[in-house]
């Protein structure tokens, strides 16, 4: 399991980057201020749970495997692509509607978060 962790969350980390690069290059002057705030947003929070997911990888790996680890990668995985997604896809398409959608991605990283600090208390 340590494995697939890390490489989601490498993949993911790699794509923050390109999306953070793209955003400071290739969208400057072609979004509103607000929308390049929400993309900006979107890029900060895939960053840290990309880098939560290479947490919980290596977590994985020098503490062992558990349910409750697996559900706290799956977790954040998740939330990337419903906080993260949500918020490109309103950037790029400025449906506005997509902001409800949000803290349902926000929702599964808070829970994933708790499930590391159960993981490793259980350890």
């Amino acid at each position: 399991m340590w494995k697939v962790f890390v490489i989601i969350g490498a993949l993911n980390a790699a794509a923050a980057v390109g999306f953070g690069a793209f955003g400071a290059h290739g969208l400057e002057g072609k979004l509103s201020e607000r929308l390049m705030d929400v993309y900006q947003t979107a890029v900060q929070y895939q960053t840290m749970h990309a880098l939560g997911l290479l947490a919980i990888g290596l977590i994985a790996a020098y503490a062992g495997s558990s349910a409750s680890l697996s559900w706290a990668g799956w977790l954040l995985f998740a939330g990337i692509l419903i906080f993260s997604g949500s918020l490109y896809t309103m950037a790029f398409t400025g449906i506005s509607w997509l902001g409800a959608i949000t803290p349902i991605g926000g929702v599964a990283f808070i829970i994933g978060w708790i499930m590391v600090v159960i993981s490793v208390i259980k350890a």
